[in-house]
């Protein structure tokens, strides 16, 4: 290298070392847009798909390699491609399941409003048709399945904000039934409580930025297949559509996913401790969390999630099921966080109405159960005591800040009479 121009040094001068003689205990991040080949032939081979190796990163990188091959294994899947997002993954998911105008495309109706949004502007401005349906009523997903005869089933474990259950083992025999996929959303159930393809389903999308990462700094989103020949599609719609995941982010969620089950054992039992005490306060009309359901939705997740345990997320619903109170109480938190995610290692609450939900107009919002005083908690590994105390007393001071603002109001109205 000293024998090239100084200028020329600072280009290249300590790139391309060896390799290492030892295997990194952790995965590198392989910055790196493209790879470079002594023999053109390698590349080509490459290219082709003969033999193992990358190229450009769009096509493939090292780092994003080794997070695909975790969710794999992880998800008893064949193969996985990671995504930009959890969007990015769930389009690519529609996409490997070759929509053309005119498919159908049957849809939980308590998606999430994004995945909505999706179908609606993006794949509708192609002729593809979505229908909704209630997935928690077999009878009626049946007989609508064989009514439409739909291209896509797409659902999730747990929707949100809601957390109904949907009884995976019987919407993927419809789904073989009416010769159609079935796509499933396991973001807030993670592997660590379902594994739907197990269960029958197709493919399995996670936004990655949630649990999977689960510390609130990286985003992405993968789809893991049940079956090798998927696989073209769903790397055609990563390639051509270039929604790729970077390896920072990569690396990122394959460092999250090691204690991943360490995480959910925790924000589980967190949750379910205080969804029980939720249940005791005046202010709270009604506490949505799965080991409180009964009936169908009971054997629902009997069905689906193995082990003893029922989820991350509690939703509540206030006695004044109003905007105002709910902002008079977001307001009011103190260690809990206004974040619009879920699935970190920190408490996070939502509004769905104004945030999961926002692209329904009221009236949709109202359908589907998403009133103004919904409140969806993701709860972390925080002191359960020190949570639930945030909550008591945000409950206490809105309800102290609505009857001061009632008070002034009532005071106006008079003076002015």
């Amino acid at each position: 290298m000293t024998d090239f121009s100084i200028a020329t040094q600072f280009v290249h001068a300590g790139e391309r070392r060896n390799a290492p003689a030892g295997v990194p205990a952790s995965t590198p991040i392989y910055a790196s847009s493209s790879f470079i080949y002594e023999r053109m032939e390698d590349v080509d081979s490459i290219v082709d798909g003969d033999v193992s190796g990358f190229v450009y990163s769009r096509y493939g990188n090292p780092t994003v390699a080794a997070f695909e091959d975790a969710m794999a294994s992880i998800e008893n899947g064949k193969f996985a491609f990671a995504y930009g997002s959890g969007m990015a993954a769930i389009h690519a998911a529609l996409l490997a399941c070759e929509l053309t105008s005119g498919s159908v495309v049957l849809a939980s109706k308590d998606l999430y409003g994004a995945t909505f949004e999706l179908l609606y502007t993006i794949f509708g401005a192609f002729g593809v048709k979505t229908v909704q349906e209630d997935f928690t009523d077999i009878a009626a997903l049946r007989a609508k399945a064989f009514e439409i005869k739909p291209t896509v089933l797409i659902c999730e474990t747990l929707s949100n904000p809601l957390l109904k259950v949907c009884d995976i083992e019987e919407t993927a025999l419809i789904a073989r039934e009416v010769g159609a996929k079935l796509i499933v959303d396991n973001t807030f159930a993670t592997p660590y409580l379902c594994r739907p393809l197990d269960l029958g389903a197709d493919f399995v999308v996670h936004s990655a930025t949630k649990y999977l990462g689960g510390h609130a700094d990286a985003t992405g989103g993968v789809v893991i297949a049940k079956e090798d020949f998927d696989k073209p599609a769903l790397l055609g719609a990563l390639t051509l559509a270039g929604g790729i995941l970077s390896p920072w982010e990569a690396h990122s969620i394959l460092r999250g996913i090691k204690t991943l089950g360490l995480r959910m054992e925790k924000q589980c039992s967190n949750a379910e401790r205080l969804a029980a005490q939720l249940q005791k306060l005046p202010e709270i009309d009604e506490v949505i969390y799965p080991k409180f359901f009964e009936g169908t939705q009971a054997e629902a997740l009997d069905g689906t999630f193995h082990g003893s345990e029922y989820g991350a997320i509690v939703s509540i619903r206030l006695k004044e099921d109003t905007r105002e109170a709910t902002y008079e109480f977001l307001n009011s938190l103190k260690l809990c966080t206004r974040a619009a995610s879920v699935g970190d290692l920190f408490t996070g609450i939502v509004h769905p109405a104004t945030a999961t939900h926002r692209e329904l107009s009221p009236s949709q919002r109202a359908k589907i159960g998403i009133t103004e005083g919904l409140i969806r908690i993701s709860v972390g590994i925080e002191d359960v005591n020190d949570i639930l105390a945030d909550i008591e007393q945000a409950l206490v001071a809105g309800r102290g800040n609505s009857l001061v603002g009632q008070a002034t109001n009532n005071l106006e109205l008079r003076a002015a009479a």
